[in-house]
């Protein structure tokens, strides 16, 4: 078809016409999309002359770089973090070992000493702090409080972010030991001893990647989030905090990935949210502190360097949609702690957007735009509808013990499970595209300390105007560790609810490479049986290759020969057991029944043939083809019964039994 130009009034009737003359009579709707959310995504938008940009971060001024600090060495994490800084990050996300993102890592520092070393040579009052210590972050905000004390920086004048959050210590652990009353009486003296320090930063945290790393869609992402923003508003009202103060205690983390149009729309979509929450609540119109951490569902393990990528579109988005703070995890997080390098790039990545692609200077991009306004107003809409739904279940907590978001997450995970084994949502460099040859990258060795020190009972007070905290601080100061904080707490009945596991979607497909990986190459094979001349089967051989390759296996032949007993005589001498028949419709017709019949007389334990079989099906299977590999099949499924047949790590199949 002949490029169309139109002007610049954007003649939609002739687009219209050009599409139609495209797709050759088929509807124009195949064209349109859907979100995970049931969001329609449309190829075509009028621009927006109707709305405004949306209040967010200020125009021209950069978002912050925040870096994760989560080795639990103290004196490595100290070396990590001053590179950080000194190489341009604005903060740092201290990454405790009880957090609930701590991944099986966190610094492990859990006393006054301990913080002396990690923030040697740091100028606090220079930097923001989030602390993300789980059920431990209010104690870790006191020992923070002391070492700076210690150090005479007034805590007055601290940027320091407290990331309390016991919907997350639920959600994650699915046990909490104290009573609803009882935070509710804490959060009033965590209140009160930030306000007698003068510390003004956010001291709860309402957290999406809670859900996202479970498997929530976007609009599930935004509803639980608010659904904690809400239950967080009703526990400090009842703890008697002032109304005019409510807003400002919250602070909101969400995930950015790289669904680039879905993460600036659920930035700008969480800002509505907030505000229509606030609203409803005849609270005032504080704007939202929000920071945004790129996604670790969407990290891998195999071909890390895609990791980079994603994350530079997850980081521009993040930027893009408004976000005050930003953290981009490094792109070897998903194999262990990063190294120096990968927390350069981690950091770097956002860097190069605001000091080289400027993408600060402008307040809210996304504004006018249709694609971006409708996806936004379709998601807030989305996520309020779930979002009154939880309300209706009696709030969050109430919804938690019903199981009502855990069984919408688990239906959501489902769902994309199924696309994701079917490729019809590909994960570069796992599922298509992979490296097998790949060389490994470096991270950080970590010892693991199994030795878990006594703990000595402290007589603490009752929580009150932040006579609790005080005490704590005081406590640490005189060498009290968390441990003997957290422990000496009265028990209470606990509550429990029934939790979901955090995955990454690689993992399916990483589990394959992996068991390959350390297998005899001999063994972990197919053959590609490549029929005719080379123009006849160089694109299906690709695909099929790269298909066998996302699950490990080597792809021996693959190589045009002179005639069909040439191509037995390679496969015999491949040594592999299992053949992939590979070329076009056209010599399929003509040599595959033969084929298929002479290399299973050579050997060939279980024949495959790329691509749908019509009318040959019948006279295939007789000559012993069990299985046709052809797009939108369940690629994983096959991927794995071909390790079972090979004995990879997985039980191998009754003798006789077919692969299907």
């Amino acid at each position: 078809m002949a490029e169309t130009q139109f002007d610049g009034a954007a003649d939609e009737n002739r687009w219209h016409e050009a599409v139609d003359k495209a797709l050759k009579g088929a509807p124009r709707d195949r064209l349109t999309s859907r979100t995970e959310d049931g969001v329609a995504v449309e190829p075509l938008y009028a621009r927006r002359s109707d709305v405004l940009p949306q209040s967010a971060r200020r125009a021209g001024e950069p978002w912050r770089v925040i870096q994760r600090v989560d080795h639990p060495d103290v004196a490595v994490a100290n070396e990590l973090l001053l590179a950080d800084l000194e190489g341009g990050a604005d903060g740092l996300d201290l990454v405790l070992a009880s957090s609930s993102h701590a991944h099986g890592f966190g610094v492990a520092g859990q006393d006054v000493a301990a913080f002396d070393r990690l923030f040697d040579g740091v100028m606090l009052d220079l930097i923001e702090i989030r602390l993300d210590g789980g059920y431990e972050t209010s104690s870790a905000l006191a020992l923070l409080v002391a070492h700076a004390e210690r150090r005479g920086y007034d805590p007055a004048k601290l940027r320091i972010v407290s990331n309390s959050d016991y919907i997350g210590k639920l959600v994650h652990t699915g046990v909490l030991r104290s009573g609803i009353d009882m935070l509710q009486r804490r959060m009033l003296d965590l209140v009160g001893f930030c306000r007698n320090r003068g510390l003004t930063a956010s001291i709860l945290n309402a957290d999406g990647r809670l859900w996202h790393h479970r498997g929530a869609t976007q609009a599930q992402e935004l509803a639980l989030t608010m659904a904690t923003v809400v239950t967080y508003l009703r526990d400090l009202e009842a703890a008697g905090i002032d109304h005019a103060d409510l807003p400002g205690l919250i602070g909101l983390t969400l995930v950015a990935d790289a669904d680039q149009f879905g993460t600036i729309a659920k930035a700008r979509a969480a800002r509505r949210l907030w505000a229509a929450v606030l609203q409803a609540a005849g609270l005032p119109d504080v704007p939202a502190r929000l920071h945004m951490e790129t996604s670790w569902r969407m990290m891998s393990r195999v071909d890390p360097y895609v990791n980079m990528l994603r994350a530079s579109v997850a980081a521009f988005a993040a930027g893009v949609g408004g976000a005050d703070s930003v953290t981009v995890l490094p792109f070897t997080q998903a194999l262990g702690l990063p190294d120096a390098f990968a927390r350069r790039v981690a950091r770097n990545t956002q860097t190069i957007l605001i000091e080289e692609s400027n993408l600060h200077r402008v307040a809210d991009p996304g504004a006018g735009s249709g694609a971006i306004e409708a996806r936004t107003e379709e998601l807030a809409a989305a996520a309020w509808s779930l979002f009154q739904t939880v309300e209706a279940e009696g709030g969050l907590i109430a919804a938690l013990k019903s199981g009502l978001p855990q069984r919408a997450i688990s239906e959501a995970r489902a769902a994309r499970d199924k696309r994701i084994a079917t490729r019809r949502m590909p994960i570069t460099g796992v599922s298509t595209f992979p490296n097998i040859t790949e060389a490994p990258v470096r991270v950080l060795a970590v010892e693991a300390d199994d030795v878990f020190p006594a703990f000595r009972h402290i007589d603490l007070p009752v929580p009150g105007q932040g006579e609790l905290l005080g005490a704590v601080t005081e406590a640490l100061k005189k060498g009290a560790s968390l441990i003997d904080i957290t422990a000496s707490r009265p028990p209470v009945e606990p509550l429990r609810i029934a939790t979901l596991p955090v995955y990454r979607i690689a993992e399916p497909y990483e589990k394959l490479r992996e068991a390959a990986a350390v297998a005899d190459p001999s063994k972990a094979s197919v053959f590609l049986a490549a029929l005719g001349p080379l123009a006849q089967f160089t694109a299906r051989a690709t695909w099929t290759k790269n298909v066998f390759e996302a699950g490990g296996l080597r792809t021996p032949g693959g190589d045009e020969v002179e005639d069909i007993q040439a191509l037995v005589t390679a496969f015999r001498t491949s040594g592999a057991r299992i053949a992939c028949l590979v070329s076009s419709d056209r010599i399929y017709a003509e040599s595959a029944v033969e084929a298929a019949s002479l290399l299973k007389d050579a050997g060939a334990e279980t024949l495959l043939l790329a691509g749908k079989p019509g009318e040959l099906e019948a006279s295939l299977r007789a000559a012993g083809v069990t299985t046709f590999l052809y797009e939108g099949c369940d690629v994983l499924d096959l991927l794995k019964d071909i390790h079972a047949r090979l004995g990879l790590g997985l039980a191998a199949p009754e003798a006789g039994e077919s692969l299907s």
